[in-house]
Order: structure tokens, then sequence, then C-alpha cells
């Protein structure tokens, strides 16, 4: 399983930014995994920032992100993004996408997350 992360950089503050993964090398079909966006900032561990279950449909944001972020998965191009809008200098942080091909609950366990990929950098200033 690869997830290759694309389009970060860098935005001002209230700026917006997407985000993409693309996913390659799956044992099932897209339906039968979730997904999941996660971040690290310098100094800080990672954090849970939006978990989607394609085959309920449920999605999940972190506090911090709520109401900004947009997770969504397109089945047919395997590609998972995130959409990310009124920035703000806190959401700075290497960007990482990743799958688990079991439920997770609760959400952003990330050792249910078997697959990861490299990260991408977004900057907020």
């Amino acid at each position: 399983v690869q997830l290759v992360e694309s389009g970060g950089g860098s935005v001002q503050a209230g700026g917006s930014l997407r985000v993409s993964c693309l996913v390659s090398g799956l044992t099932y079909t897209m339906s039968e995994y979730r997904f999941g966006w996660f971040r690290q900032a310098p100094g800080k561990e990672r954090e849970g920032v939006a978990q989607i279950s394609p085959a309920g449909g449920s999605k999940y944001y972190g506090p911090s992100v709520k109401d900004r972020f947009t997770i969504a998965l397109d089945n047919k191009q395997n590609i998972l993004t995130l959409q990310m809008w009124n920035l703000k200098p806190d959401d700075t942080a290497i960007y990482f996408c990743a799958s688990a091909p079991t439920s997770v609950w609760p959400p952003f366990d990330q050792k249910r997350f078997l697959y990861w990929g490299q990260g991408t950098q977004v900057t907020v200033s």
C-alpha cells in the first residue's frame, strides 16, 4: 500500500489550501478502509485532523479544525483530500494521510492506521 501526499505549501493566515493523497496498492476496495489526515507541528505530538469511513460515510474532525476543514474521498480516482479554509498559523505542520484496514474507534487511534504517507508541509504565516 502506498500513500503519496501532495498540495502542501505556504499560505497567509485566512487563506485556503487543499492537500491530496493518492492511494494505491490496496488489497481491498477503498470502501473497506478508513482514511485519516494527521499533522505534526515542530515539538508537538502527531494529532488527528480528520477521518472518514467511506462505507458508512462517517466523518470526524479534530476540535481545532472543525468547521474549517473538510475531508473527502474520490473512490474512482483513489484520492483522499483535505480542504482547508481560514487557515491559522497554528495549522502549520507536516500533514500525513493514513489508511486503516479495520474499524477505528475512537477516531484518530493511530495504532489502527497501518499505512502512512511521507507527509507534506503546510506553512501558514
